[in-house]
């Protein structure tokens, strides 16, 4: 074999593993890379106990119980699932029932989610897109709600 063919075997043999490195890495994060769930589409995957990831929706009115050492548990739903959350430490000051709420964690069991951190909005208009965006899926988003994102 020439120089120059053995020159285009080892470019074309670097392509392929290359190729095949990148067809790995994306088919191993096929499910990851949406790490974004309400509570109907938590509950239609039936995601693993232990799985991390965030959950998104309106906090339930009447759902938030506060007790000792900052531990607080409330309700998240879309209108058609609800996920209890559990969640130890300080709230965003503007959490409150009603309003939209990401929480990130892990999920203990179906309908249940263990927060590690928990994100309300944070101005009159704001909502996150996420949340804005499965309660337009699920029918329960009012035209006169705004929803913006701040880069």
């Amino acid at each position: 074999m020439t120089r120059k063919g053995r020159r285009l075997a080892m470019i074309g043999a670097v392509a392929v593993v290359l190729g095949i490195a990148a067809s790995l890495v994306l088919f191993a994060m096929r499910d990851s890379i949406v790490f974004f769930y309400g509570p109907t589409e938590l509950a239609q995957k039936n995601i693993a106990p232990g799985t991390r990831l965030r959950i998104g929706g309106l906090v339930e009115t009447g759902s938030v119980v506060k007790s000792a050492d900052q531990n607080v548990s409330f309700a998240v739903s879309d209108g058609n699932q609800t996920v209890k959350v559990a969640y130890r430490g300080q709230l965003p000051d503007l959490f409150r029932e009603g309003q939209g709420v990401v929480a990130e964690g892990v999920l203990i069991a179906p309908g249940q989610f263990k927060a590690d951190s928990v994100l309300a909005k944070h101005d009159e208009n704001y909502m996150p897109k996420e949340v804005a965006d499965t309660l337009k899926k699920q029918g329960h988003w009012q035209e006169g709600q705004k929803s913006e994102t701040k880069k």
